[in-house]
């Protein structure tokens, strides 16, 4: 080509940076919404160089900790990163009342890896929750102020009710709105949240009712041993925990429809995707096969027959339950039982999503409300 051709062509334009470049860049440090544009820079410039927006949500609950990390995408977001461990924060806790030295240093070790997550990936919302184990040990509020001091994570120590109400909105899109009410039900470490639902036409669904009980996987285990429970033991477990299920009544108002058959579970838990797992034969745990796959009364209830007539060896075996559920996954069965005998359905939803989903729906409104309070700043 000849240099008049080149040079009619004129300089040739930069290709912005990638967006893991502008990312690692940004980490560096903060970028005010209201820095004054330099000589000649123009709006669109400076919104080339705005960070981009990454949401983190970062749930430690009595028995796992628990991050996700999120690129908004429209109305939607993309996850660009994950963590989960299981910490077992609230062990002990049912006999002593307070969070043990070695549970606290577990979580410590896991919340130091989600802080160093959440620097590299340049992030720029975030809420941190703590659950049912900071909220009931006298020692919680004490342990986050030295998780702050050691990693620089606020957290803060949600209600029972703002935890079923993240529960629901980040199962939301797994409720069948064509069934005239539904169930979600959170079984975590040291309680369980219920939520009834109705759908409404366009918009997101109603939560009639709500009622949370301080029984979940870990104190349920250390009461009635969970390494090794027979049958008549669960039947035990089952009855005491349907008991207090059935002390709520029927706040929603409900109990027709369920008796009918016309409404199903949405579950959100280790025990309804472990199940699931097992249920599907999998040699190793698959989201994409577990999250919204629907199952029977019958499929979820075969599952735990197999699990307790298993001994604790041959569960830490299974490859969706492993060792660090092995004394859990029965007593959760158990739960899950216990509603089915009071709230009777024939269908149940599995979702390997939650409280996490639920702070990154709230993060992204968040995000979406202050690019159009910037626009119109503009």
């Amino acid at each position: 080509m000849s240099e008049g051709k080149r040079r009619r062509r004129g300089p040739r334009r930069r290709r912005a940076p990638a967006e893991a470049g502008r990312a690692e860049h940004d980490s560096a440090g903060p970028h005010s919404e209201n820095a004054a544009h330099g000589p000649g820079e123009t709006v669109a410039a400076h919104q080339r160089t705005r960070p981009p927006e990454r949401l983190a949500a970062l749930d430690l609950g009595t028995n796992n900790c628990r991050l996700l990390v999120a690129a908004p995408r429209g109305r939607k977001f993309r996850i660009v990163d994950a963590f989960s461990r299981i910490v077992r924060l609230g062990e002990g806790m049912s006999r002593t009342g307070a969070l043990a030295p070695v549970a606290m240093d577990r979580a410590m070790e896991a919340l130091k890896i989600c802080a160093d997550k959440i620097q590299r990936r340049g992030v720029t919302h975030m809420r941190c929750i703590a659950t049912q184990a900071c909220r009931g040990a006298s020692n919680g509020v004490e342990f986050l102020e030295r998780v702050k001091s050691e990693t620089g994570l606020a957290f803060e120590i949600i209600t029972t009710e703002e935890e079923a109400r993240l529960a629901v909105k980040g199962c939301a899109e797994l409720i069948d709105s064509r069934a005239p009410a539904s169930l979600i039900f959170d079984i975590g470490g040291g309680s369980t949240e219920i939520s009834w639902i109705k759908p409404r036409e366009d918009a997101a669904p109603d939560v009639v009712a709500w009622r949370s009980m301080p029984l979940g996987v870990v104190n349920l285990s250390e009461r009635w041993g969970g390494r090794e429970i027979d049958s008549p033991t669960y039947e035990s477990i089952v009855d005491s925990v349907r008991g207090e299920i059935r002390a709520f009544g029927d706040p929603g108002e409900l109990r027709e429809v369920f008796a009918l058959d016309g409404a199903h579970f949405v579950g959100t838990s280790g025990t309804v995707t472990s199940i699931a797992g097992v249920h599907l034969n999998l040699p190793r745990y698959r989201r994409d096969l577990v999250d919204g796959l629907w199952l029977t009364r019958e499929e979820a209830r075969a599952v735990t027959d197999r699990l307790i007539a298993m001994d604790f060896a041959a569960r830490a075996s299974e490859p969706c339950i492993g060792l660090e559920r092995a004394d859990l996954v029965v007593c959760g069965c158990a739960i899950l039982e216990a509603l089915l005998r009071e709230w009777p359905v024939s269908r149940i939803r599995v979702g390997d999503r939650g409280l996490r989903e639920g702070m990154l729906a709230d993060l992204l409104d968040g995000a979406r409300r202050s690019r159009s309070r910037r626009r119109r700043r503009r």
